[in-house]
């Protein structure tokens, strides 16, 4: 596995990619990660039946935020790169 931590518990919403950003550190490296939307929601039921915010994105990936970060240690593990974007298809 990666020496992948999360430093900085740091987020915000990028509203040109639709997700929420957040970052990594491989030692001295910054490694920038995106997780969609879609993937957020899709473990809201409640959220998919309203008109989400910025707000209501950032309290999801803060309760979320432990597998989140699995999961982008899973991809990251896998192969380096200098960002990451994490979709539906990452939380099976």
């Amino acid at each position: 596995m990666a020496q992948l931590a999360f430093l900085n518990q740091s987020r915000s919403f990028d509203a040109a990619r639709n997700a929420v950003r957040f970052v990594g550190h491989d030692g001295m490296f910054q490694v920038l990660f995106f997780i969609e939307v879609g993937a957020l929601a899709k473990s809201d039921t409640a959220l998919q039946r309203t008109e989400p915010s910025e707000t209501n994105w950032l309290s999801l990936f803060d309760a979320l935020r432990n597998s989140i970060q699995d999961v982008a240690r899973k991809a990251y593990s896998y192969r380096r790169r200098a960002f990451y974007t994490l979709t539906a298809a990452d939380f099976r």
